[in-house]
């Protein structure tokens, strides 16, 4: 009896804890931008939020190098243990997937690659991403204007949007500019109904008339979620593998997998499949670098999506098992994009050449099989 008390009474607490913040501690209405926000610009130089958060995880980064093996001991225990237990993961895998030789070469990008990417996504899920920034004032002369904006406290260039902060929404009537020809007129126009529509809505909700109202540009934002990154880890992928292949092979080697004439010199038609095969495999080396971008991008920008709107539509209670899946979609994205990385580079440092002689040989693709074995 006591026992069914006692778990009748958790599971009481925990509903009343999540009416309490399902009506009083909910997340105000997220502004979701696919571009990264501008925080600083030095010269011509702009500092996004996605660029300064990138530099912090490499700080992480270091950081956790150096507490690893400040203190290394023969018996490794606690965060040596660990980092080396992932560094001895990924370094058996890139042997056996590539070989020894190869493996060795390959297994410095791919941890980089990896550990990059999962302490990127890892880091995205705590609350102060998304939270805290600076405030992007909304004025009538604005250009780009938001029509859902949030009322901010001066915070002295540090702004938190907190769950009970008064979120407003914009009615602009811009029909009543339409009929305007001169684009100067039709400006002034459309200045006075968005300054009319702000004083409006800060009526309704009782604010006062001077107060800020804008959006927040995060400081921390995740740094997969800026198109901008996903891209340069594809195209710092696609060079290493392209350089792993004219190393292995030599650069004429290596360039015949796309422009292979040999056969059609020699007067054999079959050459003219070569070429066509060659035109295919240039193809899928740039398309390569598209799905490499927009798989890690798509899929980060999703999770951050789905957080932002679970913590706005539902208290945090239950938005926590999306936290946790977005932890394993984190860690895949991050193994999924080392482990094409190490495909590829398997694949390009491999002839094609030794290929067709095993699978062209007497007795086909069977004799191959029996000399492996």
């Amino acid at each position: 009896m006591a026992a069914r008390l006692k778990t009748l009474g958790i599971i009481s607490f925990l509903l009343a804890l999540v009416g309490v913040g399902f009506f009083f501690l909910r997340g105000p209405q997220p502004h979701i931008a696919i571009k990264a926000e501008t925080l600083w610009t030095v010269g011509f130089f702009e500092i996004t939020n996605t660029l300064f958060t990138s530099w912090i995880v490499v700080g992480v980064l270091v950081l956790i190098a150096v507490l690893s093996t400040r203190k290394m001991r023969f018996i490794p225990s606690g965060l040596q243990n660990l980092m080396e237990a992932v560094v001895e993961a990924l370094y058996t895998l890139c042997v056996n997937t590539a070989g020894e030789r190869n493996g060795r070469r390959f297994f410095p990008v791919i941890a980089t690659i990896f550990l990059l990417v999962v302490i990127s996504n890892w880091m995205a899920l705590l609350p102060v991403f998304n939270a805290i920034g600076k405030v992007e004032v909304l004025g009538a002369e604005e250009a780009e204007f938001f029509h859902d904006v949030v009322v901010f406290e001066d915070g002295g260039g540090f702004s938190l949007i907190m769950p009970d902060a008064t979120e407003i929404e914009l009615h602009l009537d811009e029909a009543a500019c339409d009929g305007l020809t001169n684009d100067h007129e039709k400006d002034e126009c459309l200045e006075h109904e968005r300054e009319v529509a702000i004083e409006h809505a800060l009526e309704e909700e009782g604010v006062d008339p001077d107060a800020t109202v804008g959006i927040i540009a995060p400081y921390f934002r995740s740094v997969n979620t800026d198109l901008m990154s996903p891209l340069s880890l594809a195209i710092a992928s696609a060079i290493f593998v392209e350089f792993w292949g004219i190393s292995a092979l030599g650069f004429i080697g290596y360039g015949s997998k796309f422009f292979n004439v040999k056969r059609l010199a020699k007067g054999n038609p079959m050459g003219v499949i070569d070429m066509i095969v060659g035109a295919l495999e240039f193809v899928a080396e740039i398309a390569r670098v598209i799905s490499f971008t927009f798989r890690l991008f798509g899929n980060m920008l999703a999770g951050e999506i789905l957080l932002l709107m679970m913590t706005f539509l539902v208290p945090l209670l239950l938005a926590l098992p999306f936290y946790g899946l977005e932890l394993f979609v984190g860690a895949i994205q991050a193994f999924v994009f080392a482990m094409l990385t190490l495909v590829f580079g398997a694949l390009a440092v491999t002839s094609h050449e030794d290929h067709g002689e095993e699978t062209h040989a007497p007795g086909g693709e069977a004799a191959a099989v029996h000399q492996a074995d």
